[in-house]
């Protein structure tokens, strides 16, 4: 199942304190607040002073605290009440402002963490939506093998003993990369955009039959390893009756699977004796490219076919 766990002030606080040179001013006690939400709302999570977003982190510059400093303590009064009943996770002060009294008060008495940097507002909220935007995102963990092919993020899959780890060596003897065999931890970084790595404990590993645990990155060199890419295609290997009882031989529309509610481009090889995989793998990668620049062969032909009946 796709997880995303709340995010809490303290991990943000801690993750982006020398980066963004994160100074704790007040609401010392609210640091396990949650931030919520997803990769596809990390716009959200974080902007300028604003009470029309509830749950957002609030950012003070210049602007704003001109404005707090300039309304009457009853409007002022007012505002804070509105703030805080959006139930902010923190507030931000960019620039090391000097703030109004009565705001590190209400900070205070709320247990709302109140932060400070001498950064620009627009560049904090910029830092931190990047920053949410991947650890917010959606996550799943599935099984294959994850190659960078031609530039392409091709995850392998299929039954067991079919031969991916195989495939993937003899595609990394062809100067493509792996990123991950067995255990692919994908996460929905961007609405239309899943990255993939390989967990910490399995870097650079590739299993194959009869020979165990290969180190890529010592036995290939440095080039044959990526830390991480973008899915765009799987390739999935069916022995061939499962694809003569399953699949249509030409599929007359393109085929996907859902992968973190996106729609990935899928194709299917059968595999049999005296097939080159790696071939047939190379030549999927090239024409799911074409079609990412608009070219569909199929429908190409598709289009010809008519053509040619409507002139008998």
């Amino acid at each position: 199942m796709p997880l995303n766990s709340p995010l809490t002030i303290q991990q943000l606080y801690e993750d982006n304190q020398h980066a963004l040179k994160l100074g704790w001013i007040a609401g010392m006690t609210g640091d396990q607040r949650l931030i919520f939400g997803d990769a596809a709302s990390a716009a959200d999570q974080v902007g300028h002073l604003n009470l029309i977003h509830p749950g957002r982190i609030q950012v003070f510059g210049q602007q704003e605290i001109d404005y707090i400093n300039r309304i009457s303590e009853h409007s002022r009064m007012i505002q804070t009440r509105e703030l805080v009943a959006g139930t902010p996770p923190a507030f931000i002060i960019a620039q090391s402002l000097d703030l109004h009294p009565h705001l590190v008060q209400v900070c205070n008495e709320h247990n709302i963490p109140l932060l400070s940097t001498p950064l620009p507002a627009a560049q904090v909220i910029d830092y931190l939506r990047v920053y949410l935007s991947k650890k917010l995102a959606l996550r799943i963990t599935m099984h294959g093998v994850f190659m960078d092919v031609l530039g392409v993020g091709v995850l392998i899959t299929g039954e067991s003993g079919l031969g991916k780890s195989e495939l993937g060596l003899e595609l990394i003897s062809r100067d493509h990369g792996l990123v991950a065999d067995d255990a692919v931890e994908f996460a929905r970084i961007a609405p239309h955009m899943i990255e993939g790595r390989c967990p910490p404990l399995l870097q650079n590993l590739l299993e194959v039959r009869g020979l165990g645990l290969l180190d890529i990155r010592t036995i290939f060199g440095e080039t044959a390893v990526r830390r991480k890419m973008r899915l765009k295609l799987i390739v999935h290997l069916v022995r061939r009756k499962t694809l003569e009882e399953n699949y249509e031989r030409l599929p007359l529309h393109q085929q996907t699977q859902d992968v973190l509610g996106l729609a990935v481009r899928k194709v299917i090889i059968p595999v049999e004796a005296g097939r080159n995989l790696a071939v047939l793998l190379e030549a999927a990668v090239r024409n799911t490219i074409l079609q990412m620049r608009g070219i569909d062969t199929l429908a190409d032909f598709m289009e010809r076919q008519q053509q040619a009946m409507g002139n008998e």
